[in-house]
């Protein structure tokens, strides 16, 4: 079994794309250990009111969200998405290092 770091930085309402959720769910659905890192615009989709990632927090994908991107956009971790987990870089720096482990930037 493999570990996938998905780091998605792009603003979910200027892309419609589907790209991180569906491929780390398939990813998931293979047997796989998953984590979705949300940085920059990223952690928009964090909020409660995106309703973003529920597929993804149901099917046990890790997600978390930058510590400093949120600050730096004004948003509260109790206005975060129950299941996503604010974190500082260097955790996700520690994951995409570790043996087995692939890293997809998107």
């Amino acid at each position: 079994m493999s570990t996938y770091v998905f780091i998605e930085s792009r603003d979910p309402f200027e892309s419609r794309d589907e790209f991180i959720e569906e491929t780390a769910l398939a990813v998931k659905d293979r047997g796989h250990d998953v984590t979705v890192f949300l940085v920059q615009n990223g952690v928009l989709a964090a909020r409660k009111s995106a309703k973003r990632f529920n597929r993804l927090v149901q099917a046990g994908v890790t997600l978390l969200a930058d510590d400093l991107s949120l600050h730096e956009r004004g948003i509260k971790t109790d206005e975060l998405m129950s299941g996503i987990q604010p974190t500082a870089i260097d955790e996700i720096v520690e994951r995409i290092v570790k043996e087995k482990t692939k890293a997809v930037w998107h």
